[in-house]
């Protein structure tokens, strides 16, 4: 069985540094202003500062929900270190790759900002998705391979 680890650990360190360098060009090099920048027919940039989690849940003003959150996530990403040590496939590795790079690209502007930069604001017409960011990103497709993994894996455990 080849070890997974290091391509796990590669991933998560390259997302968490793309995810800091997007999200440093957007609040220190783009005058974005409080309208947004207009890129396409579908995407703005704009600049929004989320102190809860997903969706702006928890997106309250109480001084101790930013250290919780940064605990918690850290504390996942380490469960999700013990896990990648054990990953048995490409997929399972690289899916926990993507989920913590992205949990430690937030935690970064947790820690820096004391709230996760979100930029990219999807739009058809009148209805804008919420904004977010390259972690964000990044998170959802790690659980989507994980996801993936899972489903091939007990299809081929029930084929033996």
């Amino acid at each position: 069985m080849r070890n997974l680890f290091p391509i796990g650990v590669y991933l998560m360190t390259l997302v968490a540094l793309i995810d800091q360098a997007t999200k440093w060009w957007v609040v220190e090099m783009l005058e974005i202003g409080s309208l947004g920048r207009y890129v396409t027919s579908f995407l703005n940039l704009v600049l929004s500062w989320n102190k809860g989690v997903t969706f702006g849940l928890l997106n309250h003003q109480n001084t101790w929900i930013p250290y919780v959150l940064i605990a918690c996530a850290l504390l996942v990403v380490v469960f999700l270190l013990f896990w990648l040590a054990r990953a048995k496939t490409l997929t399972e590795a690289l899916g926990l790759g993507f989920v913590m790079g992205g949990a430690i690209g937030n935690v970064a502007d947790r820690i820096r900002y004391g709230a996760v930069v979100d930029f990219l604001d999807f739009h058809l017409g009148g209805y804008h998705w919420y904004a977010f960011n390259v972690a964000d990103s990044a998170i959802v497709l790690g659980v989507a391979l994980l996801f993936f993994d899972n489903l091939v894996m007990v299809q081929k455990n029930k084929i033996k």
